[in-house]
């Protein structure tokens, strides 16, 4: 219990990092940064499980870099469960460069 807790507020505290590097990734408080966390990992546990094991023949010929496509996904999936505090504009990923 005592790891699920711990899991649970990195898995949050690092969605409100990246709200704050990435422009157009936005989470408006730490309540929906925590409910986001558990929605994108109950989205992963589930869905995103079964997608990685039906595309293991696709993500072994592309060397684990489908395996992005398919958390962009699971991400996006979550976001469709939280309409209020968290938005990611798709323009805003295009033109962001790394530091």
């Amino acid at each position: 219990m005592k790891y699920l807790l711990i899991q649970w507020i990195i898995s949050a505290a690092s969605l409100l990092i990246v709200s704050y590097i990435i422009p157009g990734f936005v989470v408006e408080g730490i309540g929906t940064a925590l409910l986001a966390a558990v929605i994108i990992g109950l989205i992963n546990a589930t869905i995103g499980l079964f997608l990685k094991i039906i595309t293991i023949p696709l993500s072994i010929l592309t060397f684990g870099i489908f395996l992005l496509v398919i958390n962009a996904l699971m991400l996006m999936l979550g976001l469709r469960r939280l309409s209020r505090g968290f938005t990611w504009a798709d323009s805003g990923m295009r033109s962001w460069q790394p530091p």
